[in-house]
């Protein structure tokens, strides 16, 4: 059974690849990947993500995250599975012992979640914003033993 993090996220990935219109297509997108659940459920997770509604550059009303009033949708939009592969991960970079991942825009929180879930030895914690995520990196472990650990939960990280 898929969780709510995992649901929340096709919520985020569907909304910023599809013009959606309604609860009732995104139920529809939403049962697509895989997720069965109710109107007043949907309805909850909208509230929780601040879901709202603007005119599209077309002028029909969509479902859109916050501070992405005007967006631009993807011109091959993935299935949300597909992305929710990567997690939304960008890029990392390191500065002595922490390092900052850069990921799509609302993603950071759960990636986080994820690192922090996964008990990485390598890893001390994790503060997440928006899009950014700093990595605090235990003492003595090597910038290739953090990629590599983080590996197992990003799958488009450069080993290099």
């Amino acid at each position: 059974m898929k969780n709510k993090n995992s649901r929340l996220d096709s919520i985020k990935m569907i909304i910023s690849s599809k013009e959606i219109g309604s609860q009732e297509e995104l139920l529809r997108e939403l049962s697509k990947e895989g997720f069965q659940l109710t109107q007043a459920t949907l309805s909850r997770d909208l509230k929780q993500l601040k879901v709202a509604k603007a005119a599209s550059m077309n002028g029909n009303y969509v479902y859109v995250l916050p501070n992405n009033t005007m967006y631009k949708r993807m011109t091959d939009p993935q299935s949300a599975s597909e992305m929710l592969r990567h997690n939304g991960f960008v890029s990392i970079e390191f500065s002595e012992n922490i390092a900052v991942i850069k990921t799509r825009p609302g993603y950071a929180s759960s990636l986080a979640y994820d690192i922090d879930n996964h008990n990485f030895h390598e890893i001390i914690g994790t503060i997440a914003g928006d899009d950014t995520i700093m990595l605090v990196i235990r003492e003595g472990c090597s910038r290739t033993s953090v990629k590599h650990a983080l590996a197992t939960i990003i799958p488009n990280i450069n080993l290099n």
